[in-house]
């Protein structure tokens, strides 16, 4: 195209050079252990079904009138569902958002004030540190999970009295590992803190009936802020940030990525909704994932892959493997093979830090979780 900014052709021909440009994945029909879709709701017909008969039963339009929630598009739905996971999650109120994005970014941007200090783990997602960006209070990172690093800050920013926000990730997006939650809230009630904790990669999977790391250790009411997204572990659109009715109340005042964005269609609700019955009823979707983890731990334990792996218990494992064309080439060929691994790359990652991320689901077999890893191993020794 004639007239492309010159500045913007030389970036992308540096990512091109550090073998880091982004493209888009077609579809391909290989074996999934790339996606999100931990528990196959995505792809569930029950559910599917189901969301469409509550549509008829309750008279509601599969799109129905579009605009802002503050406008035209607050569905009667809405308070339905929202009462729902308020219950389900055991807190006071719950506010949906129209994607996990749209959530981190409108609390991030319009909670912590001018003056107040947002003290965040330096792995926190894009989403959290776009939000950060956008807000006026000052921001400092502490090194990954570690505690002492976090105290020792927090020492420091109580000069002054002011409000002070602990951020994390109960399970991190690009390592799969998770932070001592039992201390995250120790530190924070000592020190009089505000611990906020972004839950998108737990929901589904941990927790009796799914409902996340936070509430399955007892915590629910130690947390300020809880962010769940429904597109991982759900398998549907959205989000949710959960507490009090007053934190409610304040994000549909000022949350700017809730209030000038259409809100969901009265179908993409209504299937949160029979997702999160279905967590309550398909325990054997989420007792199949944990044995496929535990499994998946097995298998690179015996094939001398431990050491590549960041330690993790979750749906998500990674296998560090640094240099970006090195990454790419082993996924090109586990691809061949018919397994739909992912490279994540530098600058998504820090340099030296590039891995093959394998995201683990209900759906995976033993057979396919052991012939992954044995081809990984043949790439790699």
């Amino acid at each position: 195209m004639k007239n492309f900014p010159k500045a913007l052709a030389l970036k992308l021909q540096q990512r091109e050079a550090n073998y880091a440009l982004r493209e888009l994945p077609f579809s391909k029909d290989s074996i999934d252990f790339a996606s999100n879709d931990y528990l196959g709701f995505a792809k569930n017909e029950t559910i599917f079904n189901e969301t469409h008969e509550y549509l008829v039963q309750n008279n509601l339009k599969e799109n129905g009138a579009t605009g802002s929630r503050l406008i035209s598009g607050n569905h009667s739905i809405y308070t339905t569902i929202e009462n729902f996971i308020a219950k389900f999650h055991e807190v006071p109120a719950a506010l949906i958002f129209n994607s996990g994005y749209d959530a981190n970014v409108g609390f991030f941007s319009s909670v912590p004030q001018r003056n107040d200090v947002i003290l965040y783990d330096e792995l926190c997602h894009a989403s959290i540190r776009d939000g950060i960006a956008m807000s006026n209070a000052k921001s400092y990172k502490f090194q990954h999970n570690d505690l002492e690093d976090l105290q020792s800050i927090i020492k420091r920013c109580h000069t002054e009295p002011v409000e002070v926000y602990v951020v994390t990730e109960s399970v991190f997006s690009m390592d799969g590992d998770c932070p001592n939650l039992e201390e995250l809230v120790s530190i924070s009630k000592k020190y009089n803190c505000h611990l906020v904790i972004d839950e998108a990669h737990a929901l589904g999977v941990f927790g009796e009936s799914g409902e996340g790391l936070v509430q399955s250790l007892g915590f629910q009411n130690d947390v300020f802020a809880r962010i769940i997204t429904f597109g991982k572990g759900l398998g549907c659109h959205g989000a949710a940030v959960l507490g009090s009715d007053e934190l409610k109340s304040y994000l549909v005042n000022f949350a700017r990525s809730f209030i000038y964005t259409t809100g969901l269609s009265p179908h993409s609700v209504a299937t949160i909704f029979i997702a999160y019955q279905q967590l309550q009823k398909g325990k054997v979707a989420m007792q199949k994932l944990k044995q496929n983890i535990q499994y998946f731990n097995q298998v690179k334990a015996q094939n001398g892959l431990k050491s590549l792996f960041v330690y993790s218990k979750s749906a998500i494992q990674c296998a560090i493997i640094p240099g970006n064309e090195k990454v790419k080439s082993i996924a090109a060929n586990l691809q061949e093979n018919g397994f739909d691994v992912k490279a994540i790359l530098s600058p998504t990652v820090p340099e030296g830090q590039e891995r093959l991320r394998f995201c683990l689901h209900s759906y995976n077999s033993e057979e396919e979780i052991f012939n992954v890893l044995q081809l990984l191993s043949n790439f790699v020794f």
